[in-house]
C-alpha cells in the first residue's frame, strides 16, 4: 500500500513537499515515480526513479525546481516541489515500477502498476 501525503493550498512561487510511504508495500518494485492528473486532463508524469540504473528522469517542465529523494530505512519517496505554478493544481499520485511497458516516457522500461490514493495539490494565483 502507497500512502500520500503533504498536499494542500499554496500561493503561487510557493513550496510543498509530498511524501509517499511504502512502509506496508511488501512486493518488490524496481523504480518508484511521482505522477499528477489535473481536472479534465490525462495523467502526466511529474518524475521517476529507475533503481536498477539508479537513473532520476524529471518531466521538463518540472526540472531545476521539483526534486526527488528517498529514505530507504522509512520507505518512503519524497517530492520537494518549489516555484508552484497554478497549472500544476492536481492530483499527485505516487507509484511503483516493475520493468516493462513504459508507463511514461520519462522511464522507458518500467511499468507502474501499483498507486497510491493521490494526494490534491492546489495553486492558488
Amino acid at each position: 500500500q502507497l500512502v500520500e501525503s503533504g498536499g494542500g493550498l499554496v500561493q503561487a512561487g510557493g513550496s510543498l513537499t509530498l511524501s509517499c510511504s511504502a512502509s506496508g508495500f511488501t512486493s518488490v518494485y524496481y523504480g518508484m515515480g511521482w505522477f499528477r492528473q489535473a481536472p479534465g486532463k490525462e495523467r502526466e508524469g511529474v518524475l521517476c526513479s529507475n533503481f536498477r540504473d539508479g537513473s532520476t528522469n524529471y518531466a521538463d517542465s518540472v526540472k531545476g525546481r521539483f526534486t526527488i529523494s528517498r529514505d530507504t530505512t522509512k520507505k518512503t519517496l519524497y517530492l520537494q516541489m518549489n516555484s508552484l505554478k497554478p497549472e500544476e493544481t492536481a492530483v499527485y499520485y505516487c507509484a511503483t515500477a516493475l520493468p516493462g511497458i513504459a508507463t511514461t516516457p520519462l522511464c522507458p522500461a518500467l511499468t507502474f502498476g501499483s498507486w497510491g490514493q493521490g494526494t490534491q495539490v492546489t495553486v492558488s494565483s
